[in-house]
């Protein structure tokens, strides 16, 4: 496999990042990769998060994990030991709050914009759409950077996001528009920052507008449930994200 960290330039100052790619050289006949860019959960960058990325990667993509909270420092920027227990995931999660809302839409799309132009300035990530992928708060970001720039996605996979709907006449759901992207929705049965009514809210929206997609609810788990790290990790469910998200990437990439 391979990785390395990376700096990428902002108008808003500078985001840490990691970067895992096949560990393949161009000169023995493999790459450019498509390139993937991967949304955090509100966790922050972790030891999880790196190995899914290289995960990715290893099935033939290049993939870029940004640190979104980098407006507060380098990551890490939380403790994340105690993730494993309830107390000590909701602990990090309260003092990840204030950071969840400071990305207001024009911030994530200004760091968006950021992230895609890193991406394609590559030499190892192919020309075109790339992909984009998220969990909890990073698939909201995801759907977000899929309506920004539908030029520049051609598919988004959203993990047990939460909010993609709400009574606002800006909701997200209401946003994406055209065919263009191709979206994988995964949702958590218990949530309730997605629930069945949202569900069925966003679902109505894209089919309303012709968007290609395919939305699940994914039984018994709970919002976060592939965080390996985590108290309320599936591994069963895990597996079938992982199933979804590289077939997704595999046919549109």
């Amino acid at each position: 496999m391979g990785s390395t960290s990376v700096q990428i330039p902002t108008p808003d100052g500078v985001a840490d990042a990691f970067v895992a790619y096949p560990h393949v050289a161009r000169s023995e006949g493999d790459g450019p990769w498509p390139g993937v860019l991967f949304y955090m959960d509100a966790f922050g960058l972790r030891d999880v998060l790196h190995d899914m990325a290289q995960t990715i990667a290893d099935d033939g993509f290049y993939v870029l994990l940004p640190n979104v909270f980098y407006r507060s420092g380098p990551a890490p920027l939380f403790d994340t030991s105690e993730l494993a227990s309830e107390e000590g995931r909701t602990a990090v999660y309260r003092r990840a709050v204030p950071l969840i809302t400071a990305l207001t839409p024009d911030v994530v799309d200004r760091d968006a914009a950021a992230y895609l132009e890193f991406l394609a300035a590559q030499p190892d990530v192919k020309e075109g759409p790339g992909g984009v992928t998220g969990y909890c708060m990073g698939g909201r970001l995801a759907v977000r950077t899929a309506v920004a720039f539908p030029e520049r996605v051609a598919a988004v996979a959203s993990f047990h996001a939460g909010r993609l709907v709400t009574d606002g006449a800006d909701s997200l759901h209401r946003q994406i528009t055209g065919a263009r992207t191709e979206y994988y929705f995964a949702h958590a049965e218990h949530d309730p920052s997605m629930t069945p009514e949202h569900v069925t809210a966003l679902n109505g929206a894209l089919e309303a507008v012709g968007v290609p997609f395919k939305s699940e609810v994914y039984e018994g788990t709970q919002h976060g449930f592939t965080m390996s790290d985590s108290d309320i990790y599936d591994p069963v469910s895990l597996e079938r994200h992982w199933r979804n998200l590289l077939e997704l990437f595999e046919r549109r990439l």
